[in-house]
């Protein structure tokens, strides 16, 4: 019988230690600007429509979060900074007016969708529905039960443009409604208060649809009509619930107001099945890492040209720090292996900063890059993940691929093809870390975001960009560079000019690679703290095992990834 033999990794670290002192203490800093912001897009437009919103006998949509989830669990939000720092003719959409989250109801995971209603009362904005129509997704691949909770006054008309057409429009959040309904994901609905147009669709299609006293549903306002038909009436009249409940049968069940509802919703989940993650643990139980997950803190560099222990990094994310890594002789700058987080299996690989060994030539060279062995190393063990039905945790620290002449004799592009076409064609989850450099065609081969993860989280430290701003600033201006790459121009304005054009190309790259502005456009799912990675994989982890038959899981004994260890060790002899 093929057993899964873990080894321990990782060694205690010395928190009176000078560097890492000064690792943690950088950490920080950077931490306490994402967490601050967090809490800030929390309060919507602020206080002052928070109460309102209760002075109407109403909760928030945080409270409602609150009083849904499971007490004492936590809730892990995505798409948080999505349109962060942009202006509307002078109105901002905190989390583009929507909050998008895992929360655990009766034991099981759940991706809650929650119009903001502090924020121009849950209206849509420009990214709000493809922010909706990620959170679907994740729900559809991971076969994951829906919630909605829904106080939607329609779109942000004054933007609908950027809202209503397009493949990705508001219009696309019903397809998505209908493809969960295909693939029987349960959806449930409750319906708060306003639900006017496109905000009147989403909850139709759900399985169960609950309506609170003050909540209407409606294909068009009472404005609207009054303007169009002058007709004197109200919302409420034309589609509260003792319309839609006793006479259109488009909801079906009235509750007297919003703590009802979450009553009604949560009992509702509970007729759902049970979790399938005890079952899959094939007997194991969840344990914490060997190693405090908050000396993440002091592992990282403050420079990102600095190396760290990748080893050490995942002994602090994966359970009892127990890894099997295979083939660490072969392509030493890429670490690949198997892990448990929660109690469940996992394929791990990561890129390995240190110098390593040049296999033909000798010497060492640097990590942080794929080489050829290292690609097909990678590809191998992507495609024996998927076989076997392990999700594949991707944590990426990558310059990019080796570049040069030895690079193109050895086919490195169709080495990387292979990686591509096999993280392309992957059915297993995939959930992308990137938690230094993502950069160039390194981030697509190592399952970023383009290449369909499940989710992906940056860290405040990640820098997602083709290449290092002083890089692309001197391909930008090669011509003008000699092979020292300093400025050819003997014309001391035309130095000036050329030395401060490659200035500002630097200063523009260095903003595009801050996190924020990745997460901002919904190029990555969620920045979260280093110290944070490890809740947000159990969570993740657990929501890819959930759903029982959903996916291939093989049995450990049949893993094929045992044939791959076992030929790889003949091999030595």
């Amino acid at each position: 019988m093929a057993r899964i033999l873990l080894a321990p990794i990782g060694s205690p670290q010395k928190p009176d230690d000078p560097a890492f002192t000064r690792n943690a203490d950088h950490m920080k800093t950077l931490d306490a600007r994402i967490l601050g912001l967090r809490d800030e897009i929390r309060d919507g437009w602020g206080p002052k429509y928070g109460q309102k919103v209760r002075e109407r006998g109403k909760m928030t949509s945080w409270d409602r979060i609150e009083a849904l989830k499971d007490p004492g669990t936590p809730v892990r939000p995505v798409g948080t900074f999505v349109n962060h720092g942009d202006d509307f003719d002078g109105r901002t959409s905190p989390a583009a007016g929507v909050i998008t989250a895992f929360v655990t109801v009766h034991g099981r995971h759940t991706v809650v969708i929650a119009n903001d209603n502090t924020v121009a009362s849950g209206s849509w904005w420009p990214r709000t529905p493809e922010k909706i129509q990620r959170a679907q997704e994740i729900a559809l691949r991971l076969k994951v039960p829906v919630i909605y909770l829904v106080d939607c006054s329609g779109l942000f008309l004054p933007e609908q443009g950027r809202t209503f057409p397009g493949k990705t429009g508001a219009g696309h959040i019903f397809k998505m409604n209908s493809l969960l309904s295909d693939a029987g994901v349960p959806q449930i609905a409750g319906v708060f208060g306003d639900c006017i147009a496109g905000g009147g669709y989403m909850p139709i299609i759900s399985d169960k649809v609950f309506m609170t006293e003050q909540a209407y549903m409606v294909i068009a306002g009472a404005a609207l009509i009054k303007g169009a038909k002058s007709q004197n009436i109200t919302s409420l009249s034309i589609g509260g619930a003792d319309v839609h409940v006793h006479l259109s049968h488009c909801a079906d069940e009235r509750v007297p107001d919003d703590q009802a509802c979450l009553t009604m919703i949560r009992a509702e989940v509970a007729s759902l099945p049970s979790s399938a993650v005890p079952y899959y643990r094939f007997g194991a139980d969840a344990a914490p890492p060997a190693f405090a997950t908050d000396e993440l803190d002091g592992l990282f560099p403050t420079s990102h040209a600095m190396r760290y222990p990748i080893h050490e990094v995942i002994a602090r994310l994966v359970d009892a720090s127990l890894f099997w890594e295979l083939f660490p002789n072969i392509g030493r700058e890429m670490i690949v292996g198997v892990a448990r987080i929660s109690g469940l299996y996992v394929g791990v690989i990561a890129n390995n900063q240190d110098l390593t060994p040049h296999p033909e030539r000798g010497g060492l060279r640097p990590g942080g890059i794929l080489y050829k062995d290292g690609i097909a190393k990678v590809a191998a063990f992507s495609r024996a993940c998927d076989a076997d039905g392990l999700p594949i945790v991707w944590l990426q620290d990558i310059s990019g691929f080796d570049i040069g002449p030895e690079a193109e004799k050895l086919g490195l592009l169709g080495y990387g093809s292979s990686l591509i076409y096999t993280n392309s064609t992957n059915t297993t989850p995939m959930i992308t870390v990137l938690l230094r450099k993502a950069s160039g065609a390194g981030y697509y081969a190592m399952a970023g975001h383009p290449y369909d993860p499940v989710l992906q989280l940056s860290t405040p430290m990640t820098r997602l960009a083709v290449m290092e701003g002083r890089t692309l600033a001197i391909g930008a201006f090669n011509a003008r560079l000699d092979d020292q790459f300093n400025i050819v121009s003997e014309d001391p304005q035309e130095r000036a000019r050329i030395e401060a054009g490659m200035k500002q190309v630097e200063a523009r790259i260095e903003a595009d690679m801050d996190p924020l502005r990745s997460a901002r456009q919904l190029d990555t799912d969620e920045i979260v703290a280093v110290s944070e990675l490890r809740g947000y994989l159990e969570t993740i982890v657990e929501m890819s095992y959930q759903a029982s038959g959903a996916r291939r899981v093989k049995n450990p004994r049949i893993w094929s990834m045992h044939d791959m260890d076992a030929l790889w060790r003949a091999g030595l002899q």
